[in-house]
């Protein structure tokens, strides 16, 4: 069996991106009076953690909605989160050094963490943004609290305190896409997985209602397996050209075809137009129950595509069922071959050729000696010597249903076999 699913490349694990480099500030006298005085501030909001937690807590389900549910959902992790989040940002105003990694790899699985629950990023980087306020906040109330003619000196480190602010934003949104991008790439993933188990018919009666909800179909229905051919059409303009507009299908990149579950309803003919673009070859399975029966509706797509001429055009497997019975059991095709048509060998090609052609023309006109004759521009007469010279070489007689299926479906097998 040709399988459905094509390899793809793994994504890279999420990696702590390297510090962006900063421009070095020169440092003027005031400054190490600024920092002391910043450092003195910070200190004291570092032994008042969790009451400072508890404002940003409440600041957050205030303003920010999303927050808002994630506190009624799990209020510790929420305050757990943002009390992690404020003692990296404190420790790095003490000591920039020691506590940069700590913070940012807090920060990045604050975002990482964040993304995977489903929180909006814009509701995180507002959460950043106001911890970062409440912090400079805090410095500002204590400073005028303990040494009000020192607040001025805060203003020398201003920017070392909203860079930090912005830095980790950054890192967060970063952590945030990335990982975003990995969930995207994992759904899509887990999508192809259980599109392909179920056209290759190994899907588990307990994944049905998972691989219904992921592709947007119910699991009991009527559908029908398209099989396009040529150029990686699935998903696309041209695979979308096949069907009729407004039809629900989910498109699978195979292997050698890309396939189309459709749903059908009552009009699976309505859902597949006859006419496609030039060169493309489609072929369509019978109709079948359910999500469960698509495997088998796959391999009646592929017999039906096989039938498709190589010029293009569309096979319908339920309009060509003698055709599908020859190309599903070659071997038995090659019999039939060799026993219907294997009298002719010993005849000069060119004489087998024009015996065989007579024959497949008066079958394709319904047995109709005058039609035939037209169409091998030759009298009725001929075409009626030239079938009785192949029942006398052959044993067969055209005028017994049986011997006339048989040749039927030997021209039909030699037709196809030759390709």
């Amino acid at each position: 069996m040709q399988h459905a699913v094509r390899p793809r490349t793994l994504p890279r694990p999420a990696t702590l991106p390297a510090p962006r480099p900063r421009t070095p500030r020169v440092r003027s006298l005031i400054d190490a009076d600024a920092l002391r005085v910043l450092h003195r501030a910070a200190r004291v909001l570092l032994d008042d953690l969790p009451q400072l937690t508890d404002r940003l807590v409440a600041v957050l389900q205030e303003q920010e909605p999303a927050y808002r549910a994630a506190v009624q959902d799990d209020a510790g992790a929420v305050w757990q989160e943002v009390h992690r989040s404020l003692r990296h940002s404190i420790c790095s105003l003490l000591d920039p050094r020691g506590a940069r990694d700590g913070a940012r790899r807090c920060s990045w699985k604050i975002g990482a963490a964040r993304a995977e629950q489903g929180l909006p990023l814009d509701a995180l980087l507002h959460a950043f943004r106001l911890g970062g306020s409440l912090v400079w906040q805090g410095l500002l109330e204590e400073t005028s609290r303990t040494a009000p003619e020192d607040v001025r000196l805060l203003v020398h480190v201003a920017s070392d305190v909203w860079d930090f602010v912005d830095e980790h934003c950054t890192l967060v949104a970063d952590a945030y896409r990335q990982t975003e991008r990995q969930l995207a790439w994992r759904r899509e993933n887990r999508v192809r997985l259980l599109a392909a188990a179920l056209l290759d018919g190994t899907s588990r009666i307990a994944d049905l209602p998972e691989a219904a909800r992921a592709l947007g179909l119910p699991e009991d229905g009527r559908y029908v397996v398209v099989a396009v051919d040529g150029g990686g059409l699935a998903g696309g303009p041209g695979a979308r050209a096949v069907l009729a507009p407004g039809v629900r299908v989910h498109w699978h990149t195979g292997v050698d075809a890309d396939y189309g579950i459709v749903l059908t309803g009552d009009g699976e003919e309505a859902a597949v137009p006859q006419e496609q673009t030039p060169g493309a070859r489609v072929g369509v399975s019978g109709p079948v129950e359910g999500l469960a029966a698509v495997g088998a509706a796959r391999r009646l797509a592929d017999t039906a595509l096989s039938l498709s001429p190589e010029s293009g055009g569309t096979v319908r497997l339920a309009e060509h069922l003698p055709a599908a019975l020859v190309v599903s059991s070659p071997e038995l095709g090659t019999a039939l071959v060799d026993r219907l048509l294997g009298p002719l060998a010993h005849l000069e090609p060119a004489d087998a050729e024009v015996l065989l052609d007579t024959l497949a023309t008066w079958l394709a006109c319904d047995g109709s000696a005058q039609r035939a004759s037209r169409r091998l521009y030759c009298h009725r007469n001929t075409v009626l010597n030239r079938l009785r010279r192949y029942e006398q070489l052959s044993g067969r007689s055209l005028s017994r249903p049986c011997d006339l299926v048989e040749v039927s479906l030997a021209l039909t097998a030699r037709t196809l076999l030759r390709r």
